[in-house]
C-alpha cells in the first residue's frame, strides 16, 4: 500500500487514477509521495519516508529540489500539461495591450446608468483606439512546450514571428511552424519586435534576462509579455521605461508592488494555468508519473534526477539506486551483486548533473543483507526494492 498527501487541492480527474493500492493521508511524515501546486515546501525537510514529490505544473521554485536530491527524493513536474492555457493567456494579453479593451469596458461600467450611453460612447470611444496585431513582429524567447504554441498561433494570426532558443529540442523543432524566423541572439528580438514574449525557466542564467540594456534596444512602442516566471524581467528597468515613454506596455501574470500600480502595466493574478483543463492535465500527468515511479521505479520528467524507463519488471527482482554522480559507482554495485551470486538480467544507469540513477533487474529476489550493503556504499542516497 502506497500513501500520498496533497498539499494543495488537486483535480479529482487526476486523483481518480489512484487505485486500491493507494491511500491519501493527512500527515506528511506518513506519505510516500506528495502532490503539490503552490504550497511552499522549503521548510519541509524532515521527511524520512518521502520518496517522490510531484508538482502539478512546470515551476518548482516552491520545492527544495537540491535538498531533496540529497535525501534521494525525486521531484517531478508536468511540463506542457498547462501549455495551451498559458498560450491563450499570452494571446489575450497581447490583444489587451493592443486594443484598450480594459479601458473601454471600464468606461461602460462607469456609464452603465447613463440614459444617453449610446450617444456618449461614440464620442468616448476615441480614447480607446488601438492597433491590430496582424503583420506586427513578435519575438518568442524560449521555444519549449508553451513557446512553440505561442509562436505557431501568432503565425496563424498573421504575425511575423521570430524565435530564439539555443537549446531547441528535436520535439519542439518538429512542432514549430517553418515560417518562424530563427535568430541567434535575443538582441535581434529586442531591436526588431513589437511584442517580446518570454518562455524560459527561472535560473541564475535567466534572471533579469530582459533587463535595462535589452529594454534600451526596444522600440518605444514595444510590449513585453511575461507569463513564464517572476524574476525573468527587471521590474525596476521596466517601470522606468514605462514612466519615461520608452516602452508601451508590460503584460505580466506576476504582479508585484514594483509594477502593479505603474501606468502601462497590465497584470493578472497568476491565471495562466487557471483553467479546468490545465488543472486536470497537470493532475493526470503528476499522478501517472508518481505511480510509475513507486510501482516500477521509472522516472519521467524529474527536475533533479535523470529519466529512466525500464518498463514493468519481468524478472524475480528489481532494485533501484539513487546515487551521486561519482566514478566507479556501477563497478561497486555490480561487484556486490557478483559477490553475492546475484545475476543481472538487465540494467540501466543515467546521469543528470550531480546525480545518477541505476535500475537493475535480477533473476532472483534480493536479500535484506545485500540491500544494506548497497546502502552503505559511499555516494548512495537511497535504495529501493521494487520487486
Amino acid at each position: 500500500m502506497f500513501q500520498y498527501k496533497c498539499l494543495n487541492p488537486i483535480s479529482e480527474v487526476g486523483l481518480s487514477i489512484f487505485d486500491e493500492n493507494y491511500k491519501e493521508v493527512d500527515e506528511l511524515n506518513d506519505a510516500d509521495a506528495v502532490l503539490v501546486r503552490s504550497a511552499a515546501m522549503h521548510d519541509m525537510q524532515d521527511v524520512p519516508n518521502l520518496l517522490a514529490v510531484a508538482r502539478a505544473g512546470a515551476g518548482v521554485n516552491n520545492i527544495p529540489v537540491n535538498d531533496y536530491a540529497e535525501k534521494g527524493i525525486v521531484v517531478f513536474n508536468t511540463p506542457g500539461a498547462n501549455a495551451n492555457g498559458v498560450k491563450e493567456m499570452v494571446i489575450a494579453g497581447m490583444l489587451l495591450s493592443s486594443r484598450d479593451l480594459i479601458g473601454g469596458n471600464r468606461w461602460v461600467e462607469e456609464n452603465k446608468n447613463n440614459p444617453d450611453i449610446t450617444k456618449a460612447m461614440e464620442k468616448a470611444k476615441k480614447a480607446f483606439a488601438g492597433t491590430e496585431i496582424q503583420k506586427k513582429k513578435i519575438g518568442v524567447i524560449g521555444l519549449g512546450a508553451i513557446g512553440v504554441l505561442v509562436a505557431n498561433v501568432a503565425r496563424n494570426l498573421g504575425m511575423d514571428v521570430y524565435g530564439y532558443d539555443p537549446y531547441l529540442s528535436l520535439k519542439s523543432a518538429w512542432n514549430l511552424s517553418r515560417s518562424v524566423h530563427h535568430v541567434n541572439s535575443v538582441d535581434e528580438i529586442f531591436e526588431h519586435c513589437d511584442f517580446i514574449s518570454v518562455h524560459v525557466p527561472l535560473m541564475d542564467t535567466t534572471r533579469n534576462m530582459v533587463g535595462r540594456e535589452g529594454i534600451a534596444k526596444m522600440k518605444p512602442t514595444a510590449t513585453i509579455l511575461n507569463f513564464a516566471r517572476n524574476g525573468l524581467v527587471d521590474e525596476d528597468a521596466v517601470a522606468e521605461a514605462l514612466q519615461e515613454g520608452r516602452l508601451r506596455h508590460y503584460v505580466t501574470d506576476f504582479p508585484t508592488p514594483k509594477v502593479a500600480a505603474v501606468d502601462g502595466v497590465i497584470a493578472f493574478p497568476h491565471l495562466g494555468a487557471s483553467t479546468e483543463e490545465s488543472e486536470e492535465n497537470c493532475a493526470v500527468m503528476a499522478v501517472e508519473q508518481v505511480m510509475d515511479y513507486l510501482e516500477n521505479g521509472n522516472i519521467r520528467n524529474s527536475v533533479n534526477f535523470p529519466n529512466i524507463d525500464m518498463g514493468v519488471c519481468q524478472t524475480q527482482g528489481r532494485i533501484a539506486i539513487l546515487h551521486r554522480n561519482i566514478p566507479n559507482m556501477l563497478t561497486r554495485f555490480t561487484g556486490m551483486f557478483s559477490k553475492d551470486g546475484i545475476n543481472i538480467t538487465e540494467m540501466s544507469n543515467k546521469t543528470k548533473d550531480n546525480y545518477s540513477y541505476a535500475i537493475f533487474d535480477l533473476d532472483s529476489p534480493i536479500e535484506e543483507e545485500a540491500v544494506n550493503e548497497l546502502k552503505a556504499i559511499d555516494g548512495v542516497l537511497k535504495v529501493r526494492v521494487i520487486k
